[in-house]
């Protein structure tokens, strides 16, 4: 009865609290777990960046594969997740228990798979995804313990969106933010202090991530959460994994040709030596710190959506994307302003003695920054979309900035701006994107019931 009266009582919580305390309620543990996160992958480059140029590099060559593992992580996890918020809106708790329990070990067979091909491949893949020869030891030696972790971090990804969707975004903010923390503290022990190099960096991502894992599991395993999981509610049928897979395709597309852009600048800034695929990768991840806020206020704003549009109070769901993108645009207006103005300092902090990582990192930081606060509006509307289960709107959003945009614009604008086409491929990317979603919002909310 206990369970029940939990259920309920979250059910009510997210159909009758006002929008805004709502938001904010689930949106500030996720940008904190977000920020966490965005730290201890920039404290790697920063530790890693001391170490030489060519290492700093390889940080950037692995964050491909990276966002390969994210991509199996964040469909299955945001897929699920989309679809439990809304039967739990709907209170259809078994069938919400159904999706958790099967995206949560697909997730991690999918991970073993993943480390078991990418060990036996590892030079080989580290060259295709844009290691140079200098670069390619570093790489390795990094890479080997990302891919060793593939399990653990593609599943921790699953358990963190499930409890988002439920509107439990405290308890991933605990598993993820321990996990970080831990991270930023064994870095330069195990870099430094125990003298183990690159290497070191991506041993204390492993273990973080094994242990962010251990709490994120202990939070289903204790009881905290509203859902169950269990071997047996795995889906026997295929129709489950389809549904899975559907809603969180954007999330695929998304990281996939993140991984696939990575990779492409990676092989274009490679062009003009190692402090370009340095500044680059420092850029990368600096512009990744930047948005996780607002990806974290995006990801606290899902399950809002998702509970409310199961419950079918439409009123809420237009307030809630109205509320989302308002903050998303001033806390981005702030953050793109602090980056343009500080870029040189912000990346000399990763390689002070190489002036060529500073002059190539501060121009493509200040473009990036400049166009920064579009990203309100994108985040928005492709978390709206795929939140309600527009698939296939959501999914044409997602590939944009990546693909649709990216892909052709960083073969284009190297060949006639030289390096700075590298640098200006990913902002034009973004204005491209951002152009391109409008019309889906006005379609959206013209079909939209008015009737709450």
């Amino acid at each position: 009865m206990k369970a029940i009266l939990s259920a309920e009582e979250q059910h009510a919580r997210m159909t009758r609290t006002p929008i805004p305390k709502l938001v904010l309620t689930l949106a500030v543990p996720t940008v904190v777990s977000m920020m966490i996160t965005a730290i201890y992958n920039t404290a790697d480059t920063y530790f890693v960046s001391q170490i030489s140029t060519s290492a700093s590099g390889a940080v950037g060559v692995v964050f491909s594969l990276m966002a390969v593992i994210q991509a199996v992580g964040f469909t299955l996890g945001m897929g699920a997740g989309s679809l439990c918020s809304r039967r739990l809106g709907a209170k259809d708790n078994k069938a919400a228990d159904v999706y958790a329990s099967t995206a949560f070990f697909t997730a991690l067979a999918i991970g073993v798979l993943i480390a078991f091909l990418g060990t036996a491949l590892l030079d080989r893949l580290m060259l295709l995804l844009g290691a140079t020869p200098t670069i390619l030891p570093h790489a390795a030696a990094y890479g080997r313990y990302i891919i060793l972790g593939a399990p653990v971090m593609a599943a921790s990804f699953v358990l963190n969106n499930l409890l988002r969707a439920e509107g439990k975004a405290s308890f991933a903010m605990i598993g993820l933010g321990a996990g970080g923390l831990l991270n930023i503290a064994l870095d330069p022990l195990f870099i430094f202090t125990f003298g183990l190099g690159t290497a070191g960096a991506a041993i204390a991502t492993l273990i973080s991530q094994c242990v962010s894992f251990v709490l994120l599991l202990y939070m289903f395993l204790s009881g905290k959460s509203v859902l169950h999981l269990t071997p047996r509610l795995i889906a026997r049928t295929w129709k489950p994994y389809g549904e899975i897979l559907t809603v969180g395709m954007p999330s695929l597309f998304r990281q996939g040709f993140a991984s696939v852009a990575a990779v492409l600048l990676n092989r274009a800034a490679g062009v003009y030596g190692d402090a370009a695929v340095a500044a680059m990768s420092i850029n990368s991840r600096i512009f990744m710190f930047i948005l996780s806020m607002i990806l974290g206020i995006g990801q606290g704003f899902m399950p809002v959506v998702g509970y409310n549009y199961g419950a079918k109070l439409y009123g809420r769901v237009r307030a809630a994307f109205r509320f989302t993108v308002l903050m998303g645009f001033g806390v981005m207006i702030v953050m793109g302003a602090a980056g343009f103005i500080f870029a040189p300092q912000v990346v000399a902090l990763f390689r002070a003695d190489d002036p060529d990582v500073i002059r190539i990192g501060t121009v493509a930081m200040r473009l990036q920054c400049a166009v920064m606060p579009l990203q309100a509006l994108l985040v928005g509307t492709n978390m709206l979309l795929q939140s309600v289960g527009w698939s296939v709107s959501a999914m044409f959003l997602s590939i944009n900035r990546q693909g649709v945009f990216f892909l052709p614009l960083i073969l284009l604008l190297p060949a006639l701006y030289g390096l700075l086409g590298v640098q200006l491929a990913q902002p034009v990317a973004d204005v491209l994107s951002t152009l391109a979603c409008v019309p889906f919002i006005f379609v959206f909310f013209r079909k939209l019931p008015h009737k709450s």
